[in-house]
């Protein structure tokens, strides 16, 4: 499946499906190094709303076309263009926040994550990146600003959330990984097959389980203590109800691979 604002041989965006479960959605911009034109943007939009209303799709991975970036960020040039100011609240499309999701994602950060590249790959639940990846916020050495990054401190310390905004400078996938902004590292070349990897892991769980899973791990960032634990009990009422909770017991006692229903 394909997304662009020209012709469907020149798609900015693609979204596939590897394997039962899965799907892949790619910026097809290498030679732009991934920017978030306008093409791509509209092209990530449609991609993700294909894939949040597919049942047959249950986790989904971002990642760029190449070897050299992930996504480079926004479109300077386009910036300059339009002497735009303040970004639209909708400019961008952002995992959870100006895309409604409610499945997993994972970030497969083949390259350079720069600026807007960065944040979109923040969005994401999970991140893969390979060894030769790097991070950076660069938006002080251009004039612009961050406010995306706000989250961020859920999932690195303050300190260096502060260090790397206030710098610019890149830092590497191994430091993305030792302080957590990233889930695992492979090798150059084998990032998207890494991230699988990771996706076949979800995709072992209970779809309900998995849903009711993350929704607790953000009710917990975003509410003190008691009020998380009483949100994510209500969250996981559905899951304790459905045919799933009866299956996976059921499997077990029986020593079998459990049978899942669909994901609504």
């Amino acid at each position: 499946m394909s997304f662009a604002t020209d012709t469907q041989s020149d798609a900015a965006v693609t979204l596939t499906s590897p394997e039962a479960g899965i799907a892949v959605i790619t910026i097809q911009r290498p030679e732009q190094r991934n920017a978030l034109s306008a093409e791509v943007r509209a092209g990530l939009y449609a991609a993700w709303d294909a894939f949040e209303a597919d049942p047959a799709y249950r986790v989904a991975i971002l990642t760029g076309a190449g070897d050299k970036a992930f996504c480079a960020g926004g479109d300077l040039k386009e910036m300059v263009e339009r002497g735009l100011k303040v970004p639209p609240r909708d400019m961008f499309p952002l995992p959870y926040d100006t895309v409604t999701l409610s499945k997993p994602t994972i970030a497969a950060v083949n390259g350079v994550a720069f600026a807007g590249g960065w944040m979109i790959a923040q969005a994401c639940d999970l991140c893969v990146a390979s060894t030769s990846a790097r991070f950076a916020i660069t938006e002080v050495k251009v004039g612009r600003s961050s406010p995306w990054a706000a989250p961020l401190i859920h999932m690195i310390p303050q300190r260096v959330m502060m260090e790397i905004i206030l710098t610019g400078k890149p830092i590497s996938a191994q430091r993305a990984y030792e302080i957590g902004l990233v889930n695992r590292l492979a090798e150059p070349g084998e990032t998207l097959a890494c991230a699988i990897e990771l996706a076949r892991e979800v995709l072992e769980g209970a779809p309900q389980s998995v849903r009711a899973g993350r929704e607790t791990v953000m009710l917990a960032t975003e509410m003190g203590r008691s009020a998380a634990l009483e949100a994510a009990r209500h969250a996981s009422e559905w899951t304790y109800r459905c045919e799933d909770a009866q299956e996976g017991p059921r499997a077990f006692a029986e020593k079998r691979k459990p049978v899942w229903s669909s994901y609504d």
